[in-house]
């Protein structure tokens, strides 16, 4: 099987590469560093034959302060996914299966529980908008083109040097400057990306869209404590809501710069998980327990 990766370089591109590479011929592309360096916001790539084709490239883990940020998202997110059918469409032939990395930012959901792919997508940030355009392209475009279609809909991404949130957790608690808020008794959905990487060989074949989380939705305080634990750190301390509150409150006054607001308060202390029922039915998911990993040291390579 030929495999086109887009997004390679990235961190979910780099465990999916590393799964697949053993199983098929793999082409990666992304901006540098792989077989097809190109930017797909700007330009249409020639394309030989592909069985397979799993889109990872996409822009996230920012928040955006001008306009040109905000287009970016959609410049990236979904002119990059345009250009990526045009040349597909250019290329000797069509490829018989396409997975798209989505996101639950769809679901533009801040708290609930076990939020399944029924819900109705209101995002309303550049990130969730953008990734919904993207999704509506790509399942239109295979249902024209008799190409089977997944969307996999990915909730915080967890493994060996993480991006984002997890990343700057486990910056903030090697340093010693990470607390919880209000015991960190919220739960979030998160999955490895070591696991994800694993099904899709499978679920490529089948289509369909699906939610990917671990099944488990660790507390910040659960996630926080394995964390200290495994850097041999001191267990964060915990601010309770009333000073979280005037902090949060301060943080109005000061805009974009401070560490915390009103509305990031609301986030931290809120429960927001998604329900993975319809893959465990349909593709027998069976993801590993983030807590169970290992997530900071170099022991980690699953």
């Amino acid at each position: 099987m030929d495999i086109l990766l887009t997004g390679a370089s990235g961190f979910l591109g780099k465990h999916i590469y590393n799964e697949l590479k053993t199983q098929a011929n793999i082409i990666t592309l992304s901006r540098s560093g792989s077989d097809i360096n190109i930017n797909l916001d700007r330009d249409i790539p020639e394309l030989n034959h592909l069985d397979l084709i799993v889109h990872a490239a996409g822009k996230a883990h920012a928040v955006p302060k001008t306009e040109l940020e905000i287009r970016s998202f959609f410049d990236v997110n979904l002119t990059g996914t345009k250009n990526l059918l045009l040349a597909l469409e250019q290329s000797p032939s069509l490829p018989n299966f396409f997975v798209f990395i989505s996101s639950v930012a769809v679901y533009g959901r801040e708290s609930g529980n076990n939020i399944d792919e029924n819900t109705v997508l209101l995002a309303k940030d550049p990130y969730g908008l953008s990734k919904i355009a993207a999704e509506e392209l790509v399942i239109k475009w295979c249902a024209l083109n008799n190409v089977v279609c997944t969307v996999l809909r990915l909730p915080l991404l967890v493994g060996k040097n993480p991006p984002g949130n997890l990343g700057a957790m486990i910056k903030g608690i090697k340093k010693g400057y990470y607390f919880n808020i209000a015991g960190g008794k919220a739960r979030k959905s998160m999955v490895l990306a070591s696991d994800v990487a694993k099904l899709i060989p499978k679920v490529a074949k089948i289509g369909g869209v699906y939610n990917l989380t671990d099944g488990h939705h660790p507390s910040f305080a659960a996630l926080s404590t394995s964390i200290a634990r495994q850097l041999d750190k001191a267990k964060p301390i915990n601010i309770p809501l009333w000073l979280a509150k005037i902090m949060a409150m301060t943080g109005n006054l000061l805009g974009t710069r401070a560490p915390i607001n009103t509305s990031k308060l609301n986030k931290i202390t809120s429960d927001l998980t998604f329900d993975d029922s319809h893959a465990k039915e349909k593709l027998d998911w069976s993801p590993t327990p983030v807590l169970t990993k290992n997530l900071v040291n170099s022991r980690y390579s699953s």
